[in-house]
């Protein structure tokens, strides 16, 4: 059997498109619900290790530490194989989002963190010179600046998360990489996995880009 017929067999391809498309819908959907929970979760992380009293500081920077510490697939197995001895037992959605948005949240935590304390403390001041109150600060002043700083940063965690959401496919959810394993096993062909390897690096090769192209115009706008 030749190259073209073992790793790029048309028809294989052909037939498990439908598959492979079912999945990536569900890779899709996996990855924007675990962003978006973990984006507003990690924001909310962030500005409880910067503000609120430190017990609770202590307790959001050990989560972000403990979390981004961790790999995700064993965070993953943990929430699927484990809780059910507790007597919780959540569905493979359920798990993945959990898991995926978990994780999230510590990495986009450590990012608005960053990009907070990258705003001049002379910013606040005059906020307060002007007698805004706190809350108001950082909604109108501070977190439209940090916005702009994390957006590099926080675009690379999001290509990071859609990567991962390959993993789900260890508690069974029929997302890209899960479909494409059930057809290369069902055609004897690896045809499928290789579909499923181009349909990774088209949806996610223009973020990439968009990553470094974001990063570039940051430092441009920095550098005048």
């Amino acid at each position: 059997m030749s190259l073209i017929d073992t790793f790029f067999n048309p028809e294989v391809i052909a037939s498990s498109l439908p598959a492979l498309l079912r999945g990536f819908l569900n890779t899709l959907l996996l990855g924007v619900m675990s962003i978006v929970i973990g984006i507003a979760a990690g924001l909310a992380i962030s500005l409880v290790r910067l503000y609120a009293p430190k017990p609770l500081r202590w307790l959001a920077i050990g989560y972000t530490d403990i979390f981004r510490a961790l790999p995700v697939l064993v965070v993953l197995i943990l929430i699927y194989y484990a809780l059910p001895f507790l007597g919780i037992r959540l569905s493979s959605w359920a798990s993945a989002v959990t898991a995926f948005a978990i994780i999230m949240s510590a990495y986009s935590a450590e990012v608005f963190r960053s990009g907070i304390e990258s705003i001049p403390r002379g910013q606040f001041e005059a906020a307060q010179a002007l007698g805004l109150p706190f809350l108001l600060t950082l909604r109108k002043v501070v977190l439209p600046q940090a916005i702009r700083v994390v957006i590099p940063p926080m675009t690379s965690n999001c290509v990071s998360m859609f990567k991962d959401t390959s993993l789900a496919s260890t508690v069974a959810l029929p997302e890209l990489l899960k479909e494409a394993t059930n057809a290369q096993s069902l055609y004897a062909n690896p045809s499928p996995l290789i579909g499923a390897a181009l349909v990774y690096l088209i949806f996610l090769w223009p973020m990439v880009r968009l990553v470094s192209l974001l990063e570039r115009r940051f430092k441009d706008e920095k550098a005048r």
